[in-house]
């Protein structure tokens, strides 16, 4: 250690050193800083597989004018009285009228606007900030009488409203970064001219009357509208953005689908939405909560108005003072009261047949109610639904939504030519002119992994799928107790067991008969579901001497029941005993093999095995201690602020086998997506984060081997936030490594998997099948710099294929593209679950499953509105939320999520 100069030696004996500092016994050393790290660059492609000719959905773009800047310019628009104003809703229409009002001052330049605070222009206006007065003329319902209505006898006036409108310069964009980042140039304004660009795609989407959604736009066209129950509708749009690409720049163009309201009648969309036969049974204080904020169209005066709330009577009883006309048609006569029933019938002569008894859509202010009756109103189109859809409804969302990838392909092709992109007039100043093909692309299918089974026997999946037809589970566990309980689903109990127990031992399980078959007491079936799961479990106690080694428990809803949650949450949280939930359809063998796959991985059995883990062959894993982790962040229901999110870790355990995994789950802060209890320290020295506990499961099933390599796949993050992937989470892997009392840091390679994005692949020579499994592609399409690249691991049997793109941030351990490409092809045979090939790692939908089954553990219903904001936020806030109970010890370290 260099002798450093201070206090204690300044001026004295340069050879002398001072005594060392005393340090406090309960002072921890500081821990060295871990290195910082940043987005590494492409190092090769892959050469092994078979080679094959296939189309992706991009088009390729091409730029005649690099040399064009965009100058972007912040906008501030402000009312008569200076309160702020939202640019959204009215920021297009003060801006279009804007530029017909300024044109002159305004140089008659090109724009593009967001809708929002940012313009962009072609080349500089005359001054860095300018300020303009813009009117602008509304249509509203002037009263005649001072009802408050909007009734026929209401005739439409014009009401002037100014607005001050202010352009300030922020930035110059210039096109040619792209130019660069296509060299493989690292630019910081490429993203930017990226933007700008789509934003030119969302102003003619926008001009032509499109609902915008993000990056994706949607006509009011009935042929695009496809129903999925309770007054929603899915609709058929695009996607499109302009994305570099080794290739060079490309558009982007694929499907796209939002939900939302069936517009119609208000009273016709509530009867389906609540599923009731007829409009008296409708309850008006759900209804009350749909509609409001929604748009209605008054058909007595074709006017648009939005919905606030409902009257607190019936349209018959609803009162309302009306000023009678004097003599000389002045409404300075006398005020009677008269209900809104009575003056739309007799005063304005409107027949109303169906809403005399039913609330008025109140479309005033809070202040001044402004009543319709509700047969009178229809729901405007496209107004989007952004709840949760139900498992029926998705269901029939994916079904009817589907296309075949020829039907994909022609859909595509069709809108690209039809839309003319490349006519606008601000992308032909720029040069820009888009093909109408879609890009040829060389693929490789990769060899398909070998599985062991039973008796180490192989097998060798075709097309990505495999089963156990005359095969047995590779290590198949014993089950000696076990119980069946059965909440009122009407099935068979005795007959399900008696199956369930012929299979296994096919399949070289040994099962005994259950202990016994409990029926839930029928008095219960009304009681709440946790209520429900108590008294089961009183249930279980008494009947039983001691704990037994999994409960097979029959529910009665197949999709989201609500006993589900609870009885999880009683079972491996309380009780430490391991379930199994099914509601059967129809008992045969396939659904009881599936059923026991998931039993015997819970129960620390093994279904199947890759060949080279049997045999210590994965390359550079096998070589030294490597831990895999899977992680993935869920979040609460759309519009629910207030449901905390659940961030989910796996990691393997008993290296070398890459197939064995446990979960560990934290909940927290609403919307945050960066996940903050990797490392947690407390006061008490310790550390209560998710790394510790799977760095201690790991040494224990490893016969006391330290990792020393650590493999990251992270889901659901997108590229934005690549940087706080190394960063932020990084770094807390880093620190409760070294938390451990460790000095080296193991060597890290982290992958970013994403599943949502719109790049699609096609087999060449109008084939109607999905690319073959094992398809990767890694050239033409994927990123000029950074290392990336598409895999179809698993065979699409239905709809269109959607492979899977994953990004390599960092990779120390130093894997070759073929040998990175070829083990996460691998990953993708080992999910305990199924007998497929399927579309992500292991560990990812690991993480992912752990995320939902546990989150489902709490009830989020009774907390309050604690909002986060909407979107999700990449660091933590102070918002209150829940913890998640612990899980039992009995149940740590299994697969529970299996």
């Amino acid at each position: 250690m260099e002798d450093v100069a201070g206090p204690g030696n300044a001026g004295g004996d340069p050879h002398s050193s001072p005594p060392p500092p005393t340090i406090a016994p309960n002072l921890k050393p500081e821990l060295v800083a871990p290195p910082k790290y940043s987005i590494m660059s492409r190092c090769g492609t892959g050469t092994t597989g078979q080679t094959i000719p296939l189309l992706a959905n991009h088009f390729k773009v091409s730029v005649n004018v690099p040399d064009a800047v965009f100058y972007q310019y912040f906008v501030r628009i402000t009312s008569e009285d200076k309160i702020a104003v939202e640019g959204k809703g009215i920021g297009r229409k003060l801006i279009d009228r804007l530029y017909q009002t300024y044109s002159s001052d305004l140089g008659g330049k090109k724009f593009a606007y967001d809708g929002d605070k940012a313009l962009y222009i072609l080349g500089p206006l005359p001054q860095r900030r300018l300020e303009f007065s813009v009117v602008l003329e509304e249509t509203f319902a002037k009263h005649e009488n001072g009802s408050p209505l909007a009734d026929k006898r209401s005739r439409r006036s014009f009401r002037s409203k100014t607005f001050n409108v202010e352009i300030s310069y922020a930035a110059e964009i210039p096109l040619k970064s792209i130019a660069l980042a296509l060299r493989g140039v690292d630019v910081d304004n490429t993203q930017d001219a990226l933007k700008v660009l789509d934003i030119i795609l969302r102003q003619q989407a926008a001009n032509r009357g499109c609902l915008l959604v993000r990056q994706s736009f949607f006509h009011d066209d009935s042929r695009n509208f496809v129903d999925v129950g309770a007054g929603v509708k899915g609709v058929r749009g695009f996607h499109s953005s302009f994305r570099p690409t080794q290739g060079g720049l490309s558009l982007n163009m694929d499907v796209s689908t939002t939900m939302i309201l069936t517009p119609g009648p208000v009273i016709d969309f509530l009867i389906t939405n609540q599923d009731v036969r007829e409009a008296r049974y409708i309850d008006w204080v759900k209804a009350k909560k749909m509609l409001k904020n929604m748009r209605i169209n008054a058909r007595h005066r074709n006017m648009e108005f939005k919905v606030i709330g409902l009257s607190e009577k019936p349209c018959n009883q609803q009162y309302f003072p009306m000023k009678l006309k004097s003599g000389n048609g002045t409404s300075e006569g006398q005020t009677v009261e008269i209900t809104v029933y009575e003056y739309f019938t007799k005063h304005c002569g409107v027949e109303l047949t169906s809403s005399q008894y039913m609330p008025c859509l109140d479309v005033g202010k809070p202040k001044r109610p402004n009543y319709l009756p509700l047969e009178l109103c229809s729901l405007v189109s496209l107004q989007r639904y952004t709840k949760a859809l139900s498992s029926t409804q998705r269901a029939s969302l994916v079904e009817k939504s589907r296309q075949k990838p020829h039907e994909r392909i022609r859909t595509v092709t069709d809108a690209v030519k039809k839309y003319q992109y490349d006519d606008d007039p601000m992308l032909a100043t720029c040069g820009i002119s888009i093909e109408k093909q879609l890009t040829q692309v060389n693929g490789r299918v990769l060899e398909t992994p070998k599985l062991k089974v039973g008796n180490s026997e192989d097998c060798v999946p075709h097309k990505g799928r495999w089963n156990f037809n005359n095969k047995t589970l590779f290590n198949p566990t014993r089950i000696d107790r076990w119980l069946v309980v059965n909440f009122s689903a009407r099935c068979d109990t005795s007959h399900i067991s008696r199956e369930l127990i012929n299979c296994g031992r096919k399949k070289g399980i040994f099962i005994e008969r259950p202990f016994t078959l409990l029926e839930e007491d029928p008095q219960c079936r009304r009681q709440s579901p946790v209520a429900r799961v108590e008294k089961m479990f009183e249930q279980i106690l008494a009947k039983l001497p001691g704990e037994p080694q999994f409960i097979l428990c029959v529910l009665p809803e197949r999709k989201n029941c609500d006993i589900y949650g609870p009885w999880k949450k009683k079972s491996l949280s309380e009780f430490g005993i391991v379930t199994q939930c099914i509601s059967p359809s129809k008992i045969n063998d396939q659904y009881l093999t599936n059923v026991l796959l998931k039993i015997n991985s819970k129960l620390g059995g093994i279904n199947s095995l890759l060949a080279i883990e049997h045999s210590s062959c994965v390359p550079l894993v096998n070589d030294t201690p490597t831990m895999i982790l899977g992680m993935d962040v869920s979040h609460g229901s759309p519009g629910r602020s207030d449901i905390p999110s659940v961030a989910a870790v796996v990691g393997s355990r008993s290296w070398p086998l890459i197939s064995r995994y446990r979960a560990a789950v934290r909940t927290q802060s609403p919307k945050l997506e960066m996940i903050d209890a990797l490392y947690k320290p407390l006061e008490n020295g310790t550390d209560a984060g998710i790394i510790r506990e799977l760095l201690v499961d790991f040494y224990k099933t490893s016969n006391g081997r330290k990792p020393t390599q650590i493999i990251v796949f992270r889901d659901g993050v997108s590229e934005s936030q690549f940087n706080q992937v190394l960063n932020i989470e990084l770094d807390q892997i880093i620190k409760a490594y070294q938390h451990l009392g460790e000095v080296d840091v193991p060597k890290f390679t982290v992958i970013v998997a994403q599943k949502n994005h719109h790049t699609k692949l096609f087999q060449t020579g109008g084939s109607t099948d999905n690319v073959p499994a094992g398809t990767v592609v890694d050239t033409n399409i994927v990123h000029p710099r950074n290392y990336d690249f598409y895999m179809c691991a698993h065979a699409g049997m239905i709809g269109t294929s959607r492979p899977a793109h994953y990004h390599v941030l960092v990779d120390e351990i130093g894997f070759s593209p073929d040998g990175l490409q070829n083990l996460i092809h691998s990953l993708s045979y080992v999910y305990q679950r199924s007998t497929t090939a399927i579309s992500i790692v292991a560990p990812i939908c690991y993480a992912h499953l752990a995320a939902a089954q546990v989150g489902q553990f709490m009830k989020f219903e009774d907390l309050s509105e604690t909002s986060s904001g909407n979107g999700s936020v990449t660091s933590a806030e102070s918002i209150p939320f829940p913890e998640l109970p612990k899980l039992h010890k009995n149940v740590q370290g299994s697969m529970f999520f299996c």
